[in-house]
């Protein structure tokens, strides 16, 4: 599917879709990424890709994610969902999908548990707020901005508050040690002059940086004698 026909569909509904408020084609809504509330219309006649490859339909920019990790067409008057035999696995509503299973609306589709996307079948009428109040943490690594729960966190993370959050963020809720978050944070330092106390007091600057925005969350976990991870809501 072309990036021009998504925008098309989004800009210009099918005029039946306008008079009833309902929608004619079938779409997928990104819930949970740094682009939360993007939509892709599907169209019987396509078959969409999701991985993290360019040139996918649905391309999630995430080392977690699969080249080609997995796809969505149409059978039997039915959407369908398959894993690509992804490294990390897709999830439909918390189960892992081991082979082709049809989709039905209001479904929540997880790719890597890192990203939720939400299908939304035709006919049905998507919440207009769908993806604008959606809780949790995100990054927009372009940018290197974060987000928590919508609200961008401003002022801007420090450089070194900002590394060890992707660092967090990249490990896909696995825990970063702290040998691995010198190397990423002070990569300058190799691993010298970098006490544990310095690690300490950066871990909990970016928690107050995050309280900032949800204050009720953990996000950053300490696993003892071992290091850090990042649980997300």
């Amino acid at each position: 599917m072309s990036e021009t026909s998504v925008t098309e569909d989004l800009v210009a509904p099918q005029p039946s879709a306008r008079g009833t408020g309902h929608r004619e084609n079938a779409m997928l809504i990104l819930r949970h990424g740094a682009e939360a509330g993007k939509r892709w219309p599907l169209h019987r006649e396509d078959e969409l890709l999701i991985g993290r490859e360019e040139d996918c339909d649905i391309p999630l920019p995430d080392r977690q994610v699969s080249r080609n990790h997995a796809r969505i067409f149409w059978e039997n008057d039915s959407y369908y969902l398959e894993d690509m035999k992804s490294k990390n696995g897709t999830h439909l509503n918390g189960e892992e999908v081991k082979s082709a299973v049809a989709l039905e609306d209001g479904d929540e589709i997880q790719i890597a548990l890192r990203f939720k996307l939400a299908f939304v079948d035709a006919g049905a009428t998507a919440p207009l707020t769908l993806g604008e109040s959606l809780p949790g943490l995100r990054l927009d690594m372009e940018t290197r901005q974060a987000w928590v729960n919508n609200q961008l966190i401003d002022p801007p993370l420090s450089l070194h508050q900002y590394r060890l959050l992707h660092a967090l963020w990249e490990s896909g809720g696995s825990v970063v040690t702290r040998e691995e978050i010198i190397n990423i944070v002070w990569p300058e330092a190799s691993g010298e002059g970098v006490s544990e106390q310095a690690i300490d007091a950066l871990v909990r600057r970016l928690r107050e940086r995050i309280d900032e925005c949800d204050a009720e969350y953990r996000y950053i976990v300490t696993v003892r004698g071992h290091g850090f991870r990042l649980d997300n809501r």
